[in-house]
């Protein structure tokens, strides 16, 4: 497994960054470049259950491991739902069952650096690198605006 980084500064404040990563409104605008019309369900809770759902209701299973809002957070993906049944079990999940995906808010006097960091597979690396770059650079322009 490879971990790969992305980092970017924007100008405003962590809140509206936090906001735009993670509301119900904007977060499948940044992350349409993983899956379209993609959503996150989550109980915001540590070792709780969150879910990152294609529009078929199909995909990853994940919990979070460290949640300091608007700060930071960090999601260890568990698994995958696929026709409404979670697995976590099977040799195909227990290859990169553990995965992080990272995502930390610094403040910049007013401006926010945006670090994120995710555990793939080499098979993932393109897609993941097209992912992160084009919907980091949306969550740039939406937190932004106005």
């Amino acid at each position: 497994m490879e971990t790969l980084s992305y980092e970017t500064e924007i100008n405003a404040p962590l809140q509206k960054v936090w906001d735009i990563l993670w509301g119900e409104e904007t977060y499948n605008q940044w992350t349409r470049f993983f899956s379209p019309d993609s959503t996150m369900k989550s109980d915001w809770k540590v070792g709780g259950k969150t879910y990152f759902l294609n529009a078929n209701g199909e995909g990853m299973v994940s919990t979070i491991e460290s949640l300091n809002e608007p700060h930071e957070v960090i999601f260890q993906h568990l698994g995958m739902v696929k026709d409404g049944v979670e697995d976590t079990q099977s040799k195909d999940i227990v290859d990169w069952q553990g995965a992080q995906e990272k995502y930390f808010l610094i403040d910049l006097d007013g401006k926010t650096k945006l670090h994120a960091e995710v555990q793939v597979e080499r098979e993932w690396k393109e897609d993941i690198n097209t992912g992160f770059i084009k919907g980091l650079e949306v969550v740039k322009n939406l937190a932004e605006q106005s």
